[in-house]
């Protein structure tokens, strides 16, 4: 489902040239659970956006559903995204403007899909939100908006999940039951879960976990 390869990302910092991934390579099969790991600094949100699309690697390739992402341009690189990919972020990332419906509808709303109010609002229900489905996100708890941006990241039937630290913003219980939700619409679904943590225990309950430090990878 994933297959990085040598990748390496570098910027220009003045002078200087900064290395944030160096080399790193590894593979992840379809409907495995993936854990990135490593302090601050050490790469993972840049490596999870690289994976996802997001960027271009300076060196190196991902494959993502078969699919060499650095032969790509960017509209190529949306349609493959939108096509395959789920993204959940700490900072949840909704649309203000929108309701936690119509947030769920997006990426619906982009395939040009029909029905897409009836499966919304079908993962609304999943998610124990349904009864909010009108309510904007100012008008939702922290955990609450963590749902909806948990529920509109199924919307698409995404065959790879990119959650960034998920539970990040959460306070210990809340966390914990965003968490369950995770697993469970990943395990429900078939999905691939690749996601970036602090937290080691919710690493572990990962297949597989990668550890990366100043760009490189140490562990496997």
């Amino acid at each position: 489902m994933l297959e990085v390869k040598n990748l390496t990302k570098t910027y220009n910092s003045g002078n200087k040239k900064l290395t944030v991934l160096d080399n790193v390579s590894f593979k992840i099969g379809q409907g495995e659970t993936f854990s990135i790991v490593g302090p601050s600094g050490s790469g993972k949100t840049t490596l999870l956006g690289l994976c996802a699309g997001l960027d271009r690697a300076t060196s190196g390739s991902v494959a993502l559903n078969g699919v060499v992402l650095d032969t790509l341009n960017e509209d190529q690189r949306a349609s493959v995204r939108n096509q395959h990919v789920g993204f959940i972020f700490q900072n949840f990332q909704l649309i203000p403007t929108l309701t936690a419906l119509e947030n769920v509808m997006v990426p619906l709303e982009l395939r040009g899909e029909r029905n897409i109010k009836k499966r919304s609002m079908e993962l609304l229900e999943r998610v124990g939100l349904a009864a909010r489905h009108d309510h904007y996100p100012t008008q939702l708890s922290g955990g609450e908006q963590q749902r909806i941006s948990l529920a509109r990241a199924f919307s698409n039937n995404p065959t790879i999940l990119f959650a960034d630290e998920p539970t990040g913003n959460l306070d210990e219980e809340t966390g914990q039951k965003v968490e369950q939700l995770i697993f469970d619409l990943n395990k429900e679904s078939g999905t691939t879960l690749v996601m970036v943590t602090h937290d080691l225990d919710l690493a572990q309950k990962t297949q597989h976990i990668i550890r990366l430090k100043g760009g490189k990878l140490v562990e496997n």
